[in-house]
């Protein structure tokens, strides 16, 4: 019973990037910490096979046996979009068959091959993201492997959304910064209203940030915003000039905290997957 309940204060989490893998110890409590226990390079020779092979690797010798452990992936492994639900929507199915279109509108092609899940809502708009059932499928052979409890799989952008949500301030825009990309959260009267993603120029000072903010609320119709929180430990230098500097109609705040030194910027990508989140 005393092992349960210290397993359950020490979750791990697996960062999951494109070209390696890392986990992380999360202790919670009064002085909630993060420890960087191992990574995990993946082969490219190894094909389909990398993912299963880069775990063992990376859960070789570690206790995760019992375990409760939390996955967060790299945005460009999923998909993450904003429905708008159809009007007179009042069956689970029309939600999915939404979120379905507006899937192959945005990438493409059908969700075939991909698990959608979202914070359903008939009466507003809201978060979906699509997962690929391959990685999924790896995934849970490894939780059978290593007998750990696979609790959750999130990209990071939905991993800091709901990492933060007890900091994010009504109607304020929420901002992630991931090496040179920015991910948008568009709140519209306490609603989603978009998701948006863009690429920063090198050396992107205030004004940068004041023009891309302003385009996308023409962009998107919604109301420009009084507040954008922006989180990241890959572009908290970006950030931290951005608070530091004069701006145009709205504010910018750092989402930080003594939990964020544990995750610095010198951590490797995965690693700052991993820790993802944390400001809950």
């Amino acid at each position: 019973m005393l092992e349960r309940f210290l397993n359950t204060l020490q979750a791990l989490r697996i960062g999951v990037a494109g070209d390696s893998l890392a986990l992380v110890q999360a202790s919670r409590g009064f002085q909630p910490r993060r420890s960087l226990l191992a990574e995990a390079r993946l082969d490219p020779a190894d094909g389909a096979a990398a993912l299963g092979n880069g775990l063992r690797r990376l859960l070789a010798g570690m206790p995760a046996a019992g375990r409760p452990v939390a996955v967060v992936l790299a945005d460009e492994l999923a998909r993450t979009w904003q429905v708008t639900p159809p009007q007179g929507a009042g069956r689970m199915a029309d939600l999915e068959a939404a979120a379905a279109l507006r899937f192959q509108a945005l990438f493409g092609a059908p969700a075939t091959g991909w698990q959608i899940s979202a914070d359903w809502d008939a009466d507003r708009p809201f978060l979906a993201a699509a997962l690929p059932a391959p990685l999924l499928a790896t995934l849970r052979q490894s939780a059978a492997e290593h007998r750990f409890h696979l609790v959750e799989v999130v990209p990071q952008f939905v991993a800091s959304l709901n990492g933060w949500r007890k900091l994010r301030r009504p109607n304020a825009w929420f901002a992630q910064v991931e090496g040179a990309v920015l991910t948008l959260a568009v709140f519209e009267r306490g609603a989603l209203a978009a998701v948006r993603t863009a690429v920063i120029p090198p050396a992107a000072g205030r004004a940068w940030l004041d023009a891309h903010i302003a385009r996308e609320a023409l962009l998107t119709g919604a109301a420009a915003p009084s507040l954008v929180q922006v989180c990241g430990a890959g572009g908290h230098g970006l950030a931290r000039a951005w608070v530091g500097a004069p701006g145009a109609g709205f504010d910018c705040m750092l989402l930080d905290g003594e939990a964020d030194a544990a995750a610095s910027p010198a951590w490797p990508g995965a690693a700052r997957l991993a820790a993802t989140g944390r400001g809950a």
